[in-house]
């Protein structure tokens, strides 16, 4: 049996998989606690080692070749396993079990601090790491077994390869603006009247981004001239309330500002932003019990929810 090159080091994997994740080196020096050129001169040294070229660098953000692609797949399965392997050493020692779980915006105010508290209520309680952040980053997590599901949006069909998605239920962007915005007391509301205001937008990676186009193209609005991009709910509500901006959100993260009157939504009809919400998983990969724990407090609280009171 052929050895793996010993040229090869965790170093190169790391930066190559954190530099796909994020969408660029400087990004990627970031979150390893590295500088920009130590990231580079590891990239070039896998590439080298290889022989091919792992990135497109002729684009603004750097894209996978298909050699790239290919090599992530191994790449990702590489340091799953050996992840694994840390960690039954490490439980094997009498060390404490982690579960790992990455809420995307839509359910981080909601569905997911209530499973939580629902798992550390139970039986298999232990701690547990939440990651936030856009979808991009968070499957990418996923992938290279840095976090244990994710729960959210259902991603875009290309980026499902080597994963699952469970659907739990189905939910609707809302235009959430400050109770006393102009556009509560418009006479015949149309979705192309918020082109004369600013406007919360999620950014081009983010799942929803697709559906909030999709919505304004169809309105006769081909791009919005105050947009600002941003997957912060905490900057969103306070720019919302402190300015005309319209925020493109998904309800539930609004959920509770608007019942209090806090917020408003515009009554525009959003029945064709519905987008599925549920968890994704790794496909085929078995999961610890502590992390099915915490997949079932998450479809009880969904249901508990759904049920009403």
């Amino acid at each position: 049996m052929a050895l793996l090159d010993p040229r090869i080091k965790l170093r190169h994997l790391a930066c190559f998989l954190e530099t796909d994740g994020r969408g660029g080196v400087q990004e990627a020096a970031e979150a390893l606690g590295l500088t920009q050129p130590a990231v580079s001169k590891s990239l070039a040294e896998l590439e080298a080692i290889l022989g091919v070229a792992l990135f497109d660098r002729s684009r603004r953000r750097l894209a996978l070749t298909d050699h790239g692609a290919l090599f992530l797949r191994h790449a990702n399965a590489s340091m799953s396993a050996l992840r694994q392997g840390v960690e039954s050493l490490v439980e094997a020692g009498g060390a404490a079990r982690v579960v790992r779980l990455g809420a995307l915006p839509t359910v981080a105010v909601d569905v997911v601090p209530q499973a939580v508290a629902g798992f550390l209520a139970g039986p298999l309680a232990c701690r547990v790491h939440v990651e936030s952040g856009p979808s991009p980053h968070l499957l990418g997590l996923l992938r290279g077994g840095a976090i244990d599901l994710v729960v959210g949006r259902l991603p875009s069909p290309e980026v499902m390869v080597g994963l699952t998605f469970e659907h739990l239920y189905s939910e609707p962007l809302v235009l959430a603006v400050r109770p006393d915005h102009p556009l509560l007391s418009a006479t015949d509301l149309t979705l192309a009247m918020v082109q004369g205001y600013p406007a919360l937008v999620p950014p081009r990676e983010a799942i929803i981004r697709g559906t909030v186009e999709t919505m304004l193209l169809a309105a006769g609005v081909p791009s919005l001239p105050r947009e600002i991009e941003t997957v912060s709910n905490s900057f969103g509500r306070a720019y919302t309330l402190l300015t005309d901006a319209v925020w493109f959100i998904s309800r539930s993260v609004v959920a509770n500002d608007l019942e209090k009157g806090d917020l408003a939504a515009l009554p525009l009809d959003m029945t064709a932003s519905h987008g599925a919400i549920g968890i994704t998983t790794r496909a085929g990969s078995e999961s610890a019990i502590h992390t099915d724990a915490l997949i079932a407090s998450v479809r009880a609280i969904v249901r508990k929810r759904e049920a009403g009171p």
